[in-house]
């Protein structure tokens, strides 16, 4: 180490030891996005790992085989009978209808007596299942989720009558530990016996219901054993259609959500450490400043200018060291916090733990943070003069600091970004985040310095209080740049998130349900479907009734490479995971034009040929001509795309993503669908009388009301986006604090501009006057750009990335609007009340 570097060190040391009073907010900033990124890092990977370590228990076996609207061969259970042990678990939707007539969609699950084999099943009274679930006196027991009790007004030991089975309530179902396994139901759970499922009469040829086959391997195989076994499943039946899943991926959807959501936390964290780092600049300036004498004395002593940098630099990353690791803290707490008190209310387990490389990389985000943004105020300390000593009013040297340290400043911020790249987990997105970063803070030091141009060019008022208040928006070391940098780039977040949300509400529940069915009817017999269509015209008067042959598939193979294996564009990967729907028609399907390509001829007897979306013709980049294998029924189906369909998804109407000729599907085994629109768009109790007839007469059919499903749709949207305003939140408290900062930080200039004010005859009432206009003008700017800049990435994300109509919410903006205009004023306020109680005296003797 050389002398420089211990000279510095050691005199840092002992400044340091003097206190760190000033340094609150630097240190405020630095620990809240630490925090904030920390949180979200340690919670994802406590998700991911308990994902991983309770994958068994979530999944129910080590493996799992999923087939869809069939039940596994002999040949094929046998197969994995001989490998190990076995749990069949069926998942169907189906009515409850109770003894009043009224019926509510649930999402059955019909369990073997050994359920489950891995974990515990939670129920009140806690009973042993197999009693619970036990025929007695020809009812059949079940264990329902309280919502179905909620709904039906039922209580335990009260019947319902599921498809043709009397069934009894016999316990409330707390918690069941494989329910990610069986995926986001439209119902309440209604647990059963296979045999009671059975006796039901829902199961049908072609009925859907989803048969998961649970493999749990001889002892505790690893990774490589398990994924042996699937792969020879796989092998020894190829057209077996299953879904095979290990437990080390128990639900791969949530896990890819967790992914996802995980990011979109990480850009809240790292905007709220980058709205810090305004404050950590402008801390740092303001020591510069208070230690302008200092530095000016070490100078005629002999210290060099590198060695003022170097003592300054020094004191700067111990307090951004100590405000990171208050944010460590903070942010490896949060995972045992959330266990230890939501635990039991968490669908997920978090594996809570200290984890290393995580809060490794929030010390990196912070210090990388105060080193980029206090670098180039620490530069000018290097030009600090010898006269600093003699007379305080001389001006600060160079206003830009040299070029080493702006050199230093950029390969800092570089560091910055391209750590939130490497470690982001799509590092398109966190491209398009650095750059809309870099150039909202272009933006927003433009909007100040604009303001100022403006303010400064003006016509003075008559009115000294607004005259004082313009002056103050362009003088020198006028607040203007820090307010809307602070403030601007909070209040965006803010309203870009409010007028997505509020926009999805729209759409969800108002302009929607206009235009929607009111009831989609699903598992409609096919030797019924025509006896259902009259039923439901002549119950339901002026109607519509439109119905589509309906059957479930997987994709496994497109232009003749493996699902596993192709690489689909992000917005289409999700048509590769699972099952899909898929029907067959001899016309275009209502809702539907051709984009390319022409329909085929509706007595068309050829190859098997299919038509798709646009949008998955896109994601899969599919062409006229190309092939499509998919998985219906154990069978491998190979068709040709014959066109391409622009698809009107708003209406809610019946559509499909693949829309297959008459012919591929001929004589296949397969239920209905159907929707059913009311001429004058119905009321809630017609649909419930509907509701209630159709459960009577047509018990194996189940009813989806519309307008249910988009509520509950809603509700999803309502949860995310509390989330995500909770997440935006900090930034907005980051924007505070450097507003704060930055209004201390001039409290010296104020107090003196005050000083002399009133000692030239201006009255307190004046200043006050003055400053309120001041900071409302600088609120109402800020909240304007705010609203602009928000306004137009809510409109981009919802026209172009959800492809919904964009309409203006005055409430939110209206809110931002106060805001802006609340944070401002009272923060200005509440430090201007003290200046102006300054008295003029022991200032007035330092000039």
């Amino acid at each position: 180490m050389s002398r420089l570097v211990q000279m510095a060190l050691r005199f840092a040391w002992r400044d340091l030891r003097g206190g760190i009073r000033g340094f609150g907010i630097f240190i405020a900033c630095i620990a809240i996005g630490v925090a904030a990124i920390t949180a979200v890092a340690v919670v994802s990977r406590g998700l991911t790992d308990g994902l991983a370590k309770e994958g068994r228990v979530i999944l129910g076996a080590d493996a799992a085989f999923v087939t869809i609207q069939r039940e596994a061969g002999e040949a094929e259970r046998q197969w994995l009978a001989a490998r190990g042990v076995v749990n069949t678990v069926a998942y169907m939707r189906g009515m409850a209808r109770a003894a009043d007539g009224n019926a509510v969609l649930v999402e059955t699950k019909a369990v073997e007596n050994t359920w489950p084999l891995h974990g515990t099943v939670i129920t009140a009274p806690a009973l042993p299942l197999p009693t619970l679930l036990a025929e007695a006196g020809g009812a059949y027991g079940a264990v329902a989720d309280p919502l179905l009790f909620a709904r039906l007004n039922l209580k335990v030991g009260d019947e319902i009558t599921l498809g043709t089975q009397r069934i009894q309530l016999r316990a409330e179902l707390v918690s069941e530990p494989d329910k990610l396994a069986g995926g986001v139901g439209f119902g309440p759970r209604l647990l059963l016996t296979e045999a009671a499922l059975r006796a039901s009469g829902l199961v049908q040829p072609g009925s859907l219901a989803r048969w998961s086959y649970r493999l749990t391997l001889p002892g505790d195989p690893d990774e490589r054993a398990i994924q042996a076994v699937i792969d020879s499943a796989n092998a020894a039946f190829p057209e077996a259609g299953w879904e095979a899943r290990s437990r080390l991926n128990a639900s791969p959807q949530f896990a890819r959500q967790i992914e996802r959501f995980t990011q979109f936390l990480t850009l809240i964290g790292l905007t709220a450490l980058m709205v810090g780092g305004v404050g950590v600049a402008n801390a740092t300036k303001g020591f510069v400043d208070r230690r302008r004498a200092d530095i000016a004395t070490l100078k005629s002593l002999g210290a060099t200018g590198g060695f003022a940098f170097s003592l300054m630099l020094t004191e700067v990353m111990v307090l951004a060291l100590i405000g990171s690791a208050l944010g460590l803290v903070v942010g490896a707490c949060v995972p045992f916090v959330l266990t230890s008190a939501f635990g039991y209310l968490l669908p997920l387990p978090i594996q809570a733990s200290i984890y290393p490389s995580e809060l490794g990389l929030g010390l990196v985000y912070g210090l990388l943070t105060a080193l980029a943004f206090a670098i180039f105020p620490l530069g000018q300390a290097h030009d600090v003069s010898v006269s600093a000593l003699f007379r305080d009013l001389v001006g600060g040297g160079r206003a830009w600091p040299r070029a080493r340290y702006l050199a230093a400043g950029a390969l800092a911020s570089l560091a910055l970004a391209g750590t939130a790249i490497t470690f982001a987990f799509d590092r398109r997105i966190a491209v398009y985040y650095i750059l809309c970063a870099l150039a909202a803070f272009v933006l927003l030091r433009g909007v100040g310095v604009l303001v100022m141009a403006i303010a400064r060019r003006l016509p003075r008022p008559r009115s000294t209080e607004a005259r004082m208040a313009l002056g103050n928006l362009h003088r020198p070391g006028a607040l203007t740049p820090a307010v809307t940098l602070s403030l601007g780039l909070g209040l965006t977040l803010l309203v870009a998130i409010g007028l997505i949300d509020s926009n999805l509400r729209q759409q969800l529940a108002s302009s929607l349900p206009e235009r929607a069915p009111s009831f989609f009817f699903l598992d409609i017999p096919n030797g019924e479907a025509e006896r259902f269509d009259a039923f439901l015209k002549t119950t339901g008067g002026d109607v519509t009734v439109d119905r589509v042959p309906m059957m479930r598939g997987r994709i496994v193979a497109v232009k003749g490479i493996r699902a596993e294996d192709y690489k689909a564009k992000e917005n289409a990967t999700w048509a590769l995971e699972g099952d899909r729907g898929v029907t067959y028609a001899a016309t275009l399907p209502s809702g539907s034009t051709l984009a390319q390509g022409a329909w085929w001829a509706a007595d068309y007897r050829g190859k098997p040929l299919v038509s798709v979306t646009e949008n998955i013709s896109e994601g899969l980049a599919l062409k006229l001509g190309d092939t499509l294998t998919v998985n219906v029924l154990g069978r491998n189906v190979v068709a040709e795309v014959a066109s391409i369909r622009r698809v009107e998804w708003r209406t809610v109407g019946i559509n499909f993503i693949m829309v297959f000729s008459p012919n591929t599907f001929a004589g296949a085994p397969h239920t209905h669908l159907a929707t059913l629109s009311y001429a004058d768009k119905g009321d809630a109790a017609r649909e419930a009388t509907m509701a209630r007839a159709v459960a009577q007469a047509f018990p194996a059919i189940s009813a989806v009301r519309v307008k249910d499903a988009l509520q509950a749709a809603s509700d999803l949207v309502s949860q995310l986006t509390m989330a995500m305003r909770g997440a935006s939140s900090i930034a907005l408290i980051s924007s505070v604090l450097v507003l704060a900062g930055a209004l201390a930080a001039g409290r010296m200039a104020r107090i003196k501009d005050a000083v002399v004010l009133k000692t030239l005859g201006a009255t307190r009432g004046q200043l006050f006057k003055a400053y309120l206009i001041e900071y409302g003008l600088l609120g109402l700017i800020t909240a304007l750009f705010g609203l602009l800049a928000g306004a137009g990435a809510a409109y981009g994300i919802v026209t172009q990335v959800m492809k919904l109509p964009f309409g203006m919410d005055w409430q939110v903006t209206f809110a931002a609007v106060f805001t802006g205009l609340f944070v401002t004023v009272a923060l200005g306020l509440a430090g201007t009340w003290r200046i102006l109680g300054q008295k003029p005296a022991p200032y007035l003797r330092e000039l």
